[in-house]
């Protein structure tokens, strides 16, 4: 950022548009994308004094590269960390952040309202490093207190919960973990990056899955890891650098330019969604909608305490089981079926079958999945035509 600019108290939205870039001598307006592996040297001193770290400059893509660097600044400025990494997916982060953070004979505390991918991680992978997992109701405060062992190192949680949203009280969870010298990692993905800021609540770190709403418009897979510079820079880079998970260069140039209309996309998708909950609650073939930001929301409270909005997601059940919501699935011709969420396209899915599909019966029940839930990430497009999709579909099934 121009030095003058940088005196000045900017908005975040302005810092991502301005801040972090790196001009060649072309000065172009719009960032170069630096598709490169590798990098030359002017002298074999030179190249032995970037290895030994003394002196800056690129060594290889798999470190950095020009366009993650630009990247990380700005997604440092969004969250308010000291130092970010990518990785090449969300699911990267997710693992890496836990990995890096535990050894074997450790444990740590997860929330049962997370993505399935995330259990899989939790149950069936970590254990086999020696690493025990406790999974606790993620909205109760107490079982949190009682899972906690004297080898707990790590709590983890989402909130929004995937695909449920429940609202996990950050603070309250943090000022838990900072008692027993505990690490708290957020997925912070369904709140998005603009409405909650996890590590003003008490958070250490917070990932994010940047195929959403960072991206934006369904292009690219990328994961972001943030926290303090200590634990970034001197022990998670080491182990992203020599194990490989680096986000291509294309992919982070992608993400810059979707960092430059976040703010004005969810707000317009926040806006979309608050108007699409209230007006499934008006439908006779709706049994139940499920919307942070509405006051009959049971988080009600702490959604307004934590976050700016409700967010950009709805879930909802509609009369009926699994032939009831697949047919209003395949009556629907604006908002799309796919598992993926924060796109400019409406996008819907039926978690039971697909994203939490590995669950059990009786956890699906605890968390109040049922074969009736549909999970809507809400777009861009003009509110009265995704209500008149949705009234057309649920008008064909009922």
């Amino acid at each position: 950022m121009d030095k003058k600019l940088k005196e000045r108290n900017l908005s975040i939205q302005t810092k991502f548009i301005h801040d972090g870039s790196l001009r060649s001598p072309n000065n172009e307006t719009s960032e170069a994308i630096y598709l490169t592996s590798g990098y030359v040297y002017s002298s074999a001193e030179e190249a032995e004094a970037r290895f030994n770290g003394e002196i800056d400059g690129y060594i290889y893509s798999r470190y950095s590269n020009p366009n993650l660097s630009m990247l990380q600044t700005k997604l440092c400025e969004m969250e308010g960390a000291q130092a970010a990494r990518l990785t090449a997916s969300g699911m990267a982060a997710v693992f890496w952040s836990l990995f890096t953070n535990v050894q074997a004979g450790d444990h740590i505390v997860a929330a049962d309202a997370i993505f399935g991918s995330c259990l899989s991680i939790l149950k069936d992978i970590l254990p086999n490093y020696g690493i025990e997992v406790t999974i606790v109701r993620a909205t109760n405060i107490e079982a949190w207190k009682q899972a906690i062992k004297k080898n707990t190192k790590v709590f983890f949680f989402e909130t929004p919960t995937n695909p449920m949203l429940e609202i996990l009280d950050i603070e309250t969870i943090s000022n838990i973990a900072k008692e027993n010298e505990i690490k708290v990692i957020i997925d912070n993905v369904f709140a998005t990056p603009l409405r909650q800021r996890p590590l003003e609540l008490g958070a250490d770190i917070v990932i994010y899955s940047a195929t959403k709403h960072i991206d934006g418009q369904g292009r690219c897979l990328g994961g972001v890891i943030l926290g303090e510079a200590e634990f970034i820079e001197n022990k998670l880079h080491d182990y992203l650098k020599h194990t490989g998970p680096a986000l291509s260069p294309f992919n982070a140039w992608v993400m810059m330019k979707g960092l430059e209309t976040l703010s004005v996309r969810t707000d317009r998708q926040i806006e979309n969604a608050n108007l699409i909950a209230e007006y499934l609650k008006t439908l006779s073939g709706v049994s139940q909608v499920i919307y942070p930001g509405h006051n009959d929301h049971p988080q009600f409270e702490i959604t307004q305490k934590q976050m700016i909005g409700g967010g950009p997601l709805v879930t909802f059940k509609i009369n009926g089981g699994k032939e009831a919501a697949f047919n209003f699935l395949n009556k629907l011709e604006i908002v799309k079926i796919s598992n993926n969420l924060g796109d400019a396209k409406s996008l819907i899915t039926h978690p039971s079958t697909t994203t939490h599909r590995s669950l059990t019966s009786d956890e699906k029940a605890v968390l109040g999945i049922t074969d009736n839930t549909l999970r809507l990430s809400v777009g861009l497009e003009e509110v009265s035509d995704i209500i008149d999709d949705l009234n057309f579909a649920i008008s064909v099934v009922k």
